[in-house]
């Protein structure tokens, strides 16, 4: 299906160029693959190698220290259920779990590496090395779903734009990826049932035994480790309060402490630029926005923490674990790099030659008739293709004065709530030379579809 797709938006593309005259030209088709195959490379697979190698790195401390398989073994109901092809005691079900939790506390690309792993890992469940199977479908389609706790992504965009009282987003959008999460469950179970999608006989060309990993936890902590691996839990955990509460807090603590007389002494001998800098005063926030921009910012030296602190407690070698776990990451980069510059050429040659232009127009008497708002149109068009793309979108909506703050609001929450769906599936699948997607495609947007519309429903609810 990926291959008709993607013929598509390229054969279209080029006729309507050739249509509207943009051929050539700084708009024109030829400059934006250009553009975008270097932004495939440059912008998105080479910053990905360094997150992939930092993050693969931190994954083998945690698996050494035995912390993915106690988080298996919490969640194993649930994932048992959803992925009953893939045995509980595979790192499969771990690295699944980080990355559902990364999506979940938004940490946007940090989560990505933790996919690519879990997919690795499921490649090797994989009779059918071409195909899809159908715990990778159902994996792809939890995060098309992009269930999120916190979007603070479409927050700071409110903000920045103005909007008072942007955390009004926070619940519809929960609401909102809680149905597409349940959507995309359901749709990636029925789909995968259909013979239309079922796997072809030539598929199962080569495969391998489905045996787990062979990495074990290391040793007991012993009560001295534990005292002081609580010690330090304690010592991080009493630091860390402090960004929860207002700066007059954090600067009492110092001056009670006499810290405060070596920060200013460190600021003196600081160069001029960065001495200024950091006597600006920054503006007081909400309690609200100080609480939730304080729990993302901690959530990845939480996980650090963690890592390190069980992983020494354990006598787990945490640099030369997280040396051998990291060689794999630009490996991994490397691979998804023709699939990365594939899709971004078409989404370029399908944008920039005025197809979306012309499918926006074939639309809009049908999205009128249901009732869809037609100016969050081109979010929902622009939405599953391209993450840059739909925030351009969102902030050209969230600036026009004639756009009333409903649609704004509902323009937020969809983004919130939905997904970069090709994306997703290009880097995914690309990654472990994946060719037959199966129905991850429809399944992903299926969810998008519901995303979409939720977030309409739920703005007219509570935005009207």
């Amino acid at each position: 299906m990926l291959n008709y797709i993607w013929s598509f938006m390229l054969l279209a593309g080029l006729c309507a160029a050739a249509l509207f005259g943009n051929v050539s030209g700084d708009t024109g088709i030829v400059a934006a693959i250009l553009s975008q195959a270097k932004a495939a490379v440059m912008d998105i697979a080479l910053p990905l190698a360094g997150l992939m190698i930092f993050w693969l790195g931190i994954m083998r401390v945690m698996e050494k220290a035995g912390l993915l398989e106690l988080a298996a073994r919490l969640l194993s109901p649930i994932m048992r259920r959803l992925f009953p092809d893939v045995p509980s005691d595979h790192p499969a079900m771990s690295a699944m779990i980080m990355n559902l939790a990364a999506n979940m506390l938004g940490l946007g690309n940090s989560a990505t590496p933790l996919g690519l792993k879990a997919m690795t890992h499921l490649q090797d469940l994989n009779p059918h090395k071409n195909t899809a199977s159908n715990a990778m479908v159902t994996f792809l389609a939890l995060n098309t779903a992009a269930f999120t706790l916190v979007p603070m992504s479409a927050i700071n965009y409110l903000n920045a734009a103005g909007m008072k009282g942007a955390h009004q987003i926070i619940m519809p959008t929960i609401l909102a990826t809680a149905c597409t999460t349940i959507t995309a469950i359901i749709a990636a179970k029925l789909y995968g049932r259909m013979s239309f999608f079922a796997p072809l006989p030539d598929d199962s060309e080569s495969t391998t035994e489905n045996t787990p990993a062979t990495d074990t936890a290391a040793g007991v902590i012993t009560p001295r480790r534990k005292f002081w691996l609580i010690a330090l839990f304690i010592a991080f955990g009493a630091c860390a309060s402090l960004e929860f509460l207002p700066a007059t807090a954090r600067q009492s603590v110092l001056q009670r402490t006499g810290f405060s007389q070596v920060v200013d002494q460190a600021k003196q001998t600081a160069a001029p630029a960065r001495a200024a800098a950091s006597t600006q005063e920054t503006p007081a926030e909400p309690s609200w926005k100080r609480f939730m921009n304080s729990g993302s910012a901690l959530a990845i030296p939480i996980v650090l923490l963690v890592t390190l602190g069980v992983g020494l407690a354990k006598g787990v070698k945490v640099y030369e674990e997280f040396v051998e776990g990291a060689k794999e990451g630009f490996a991994v980069a490397t691979r998804i790099m023709p699939f990365l510059v594939a899709m971004l050429a078409a989404l370029a040659v399908f944008n920039s030659s005025g197809m979306l232009f012309l499918l926006e127009y074939a639309l809009r008497p049908v999205l009128s008739f249901i009732g869809f708002p037609v100016e969050l149109l081109p979010m929902a068009l622009m939405r599953p293709l391209t993450g840059s793309g739909s925030l351009g979108v969102l902030n050209d909506l969230l600036l026009r004065p004639e756009i009333s703050e409903t649609i704004k609001y509902t323009a937020a929450v969809m983004f919130g709530s939905t997904e970069t769906t090709f994306y997703v599936l290009a880097v995914y699948f690309g990654s472990v030379g994946i060719r037959r997607i199966r129905h991850a495609l429809a399944a992903g947007l299926t969810a998008d579809i519901v995303g979409m519309g939720m977030a309409v429903i739920l703005g007219r609810l509570l935005f009207t």
